[in-house]
């Protein structure tokens, strides 16, 4: 099973950080790659809660990519975790993985250490990487 870690720092509090990547509100303006949205009534993302979730994101030509799963745990501010599925397009939940936002303090304000396994293979790992590249780049946008 391929697994994924990335790291990235904000200046910003953990407490602020921790809300970003669990707060539904503000996960909507990060969450999905660059080019995609997710519409305000297709998505139950609230990282605050144990409990199912998920997100439909668009892009710009209409295609819909569905994903959800069950948030694991939540210990605020440092960690919350879900697991992670994507649906075929006959609505069928696909091969499940795990995903962890874990937020520490640093010199700069505070880290996110993105952490997602159980991937499968190493090209899934690569598109997961793609596609959690581009949404960190949304949340740094937020954050600047």
């Amino acid at each position: 099973m391929a697994d994924l870690r990335l790291e990235r720092e904000f200046a910003v509090a953990p407490e602020a950080l921790f809300a970003w990547v669990s707060d539904g509100a503000k996960l909507l303006q990060w969450w999905g790659p660059e080019g995609l949205h997710v519409p305000a009534d297709q998505h139950d993302l609230d990282f605050t809660r144990l409990g199912p979730w998920f997100s439909v994101m668009v892009n710009g030509e209409g295609q819909r990519y569905k994903v959800s799963g069950q948030v694991t745990h939540v210990k605020p501010p440092q960690s919350v975790g879900f697991t992670w599925g994507w649906h075929d397009d006959d609505d069928r939940r696909g091969a499940e993985s795990h995903v962890m936002f874990i937020v520490e303090p640093c010199a700069k304000g505070a880290r996110l250490i993105l952490d997602h396994r159980e991937l499968g293979d190493d090209e899934m790992s690569l598109r997961h990487e793609e596609g959690w590249t581009s949404s960190l780049r949304k949340l740094a946008a937020e954050l600047a």
